[in-house]
């Protein structure tokens, strides 16, 4: 499966699609780019005067790129429409702001994939190289 597939293949679309670009993908982990474009509606209000990006979001990116991205691959042919994600653990630090208009990169590895559930260690590092948000993901994706 190409990256553009998985892509593809993503139960999403704008204006909540956060994955712009696959960088690398296997079936140890995964890394992928998104750029936060200035006029995301939750900028207008997140906060007055100086916007920047709600850690929520940041979370949703690693969660998008770094669980369902990889999640994808790893089922490759047994993913459909059918199929069922649900978000079960997140556990993050934020160490930085991303603002309007911010490249980042969300690096994912798998500490395992069984019973349908996959757990991962992600962290986002932004266009500096400097880490803005780390932790775990985990989630069930499931067949039918």
């Amino acid at each position: 499966m190409t990256k553009e597939e998985i892509i593809s293949k993503l139960p999403y679309s704008k204006p909540f699609l956060f994955v712009d670009e696959l960088l690398h993908v296997d079936e140890n982990g995964v890394t992928g780019t998104y750029t936060f474009d200035e006029k995301l509606d939750f900028y207008k209000g997140h906060f007055k005067n100086n916007p920047i990006t709600p850690g929520v979001i940041l979370t949703e990116v690693m969660a998008q790129i770094g669980l369902v991205c990889l999640g994808i691959f790893l089922l490759n042919k047994e993913f459909n429409k059918n199929t069922a994600i649900a978000l079960t653990l997140t556990e993050i630090e934020f160490l930085k702001p991303v603002f309007p208009n911010e490249k980042v990169s969300v690096v994912s590895e798998k500490i395992y994939f069984r019973f349908g559930k996959l757990k991962c260690k992600v962290k986002m590092i932004n266009q500096k190289n400097e880490e803005v948000c780390s932790g775990t993901i985990a989630g069930i994706i499931n067949s039918k």
